[in-house]
């Protein structure tokens, strides 16, 4: 039997300058996303954080469960796998958040940040050696 041999696709650079940089990911679909973001709590998270920060995810996604606007909802879903990424890769650890991500948040999700700021603190006095 004659084995044929096919052209594969491959990405073309017509019409792209260099300048664009690389491709970015593709956004997962809101439950595989919200399933990755609890495997990577179970597998990377101490017990006490990842309780705190599955508390915060499920509370997030059934707020944004009816959200219709396509711009509120891609940002929401890149802000998660990029959250995903890094705790998948322990790049969070000491990490602070830029002036420029804080100056784009509304107030209320300034509050929601000295909220989750302040369950924070308050779980450190509570136990203070990280003992569970």
């Amino acid at each position: 039997m004659r084995h044929a041999y096919r052209l594969l696709a491959s990405p073309s650079t017509l019409g792209s300058s260099p300048s664009l940089g690389p491709a970015p990911l593709a956004l997962l679909p809101p439950i595989p996303l919200y399933r990755r973001l609890l495997r990577a709590h179970r597998k990377f998270l101490p017990r006490d954080m990842r309780v705190l920060g599955d508390r915060y995810m499920k509370s997030e996604f059934r707020a944004h469960r009816d959200i219709e606007n396509p711009i509120h909802i891609v940002g929401f879903l890149k802000e998660w796998q990029m959250y995903a990424q890094q705790v998948e890769g322990d790049s969070w650890l000491g990490d602070k958040m830029d002036k420029e991500r804080i100056d784009k948040m509304s107030d209320q999700q300034l509050g929601q940040l000295y909220e989750l700021m302040q369950a924070i603190q308050k779980k450190g006095r509570e136990d203070p050696d990280g003992d569970t």
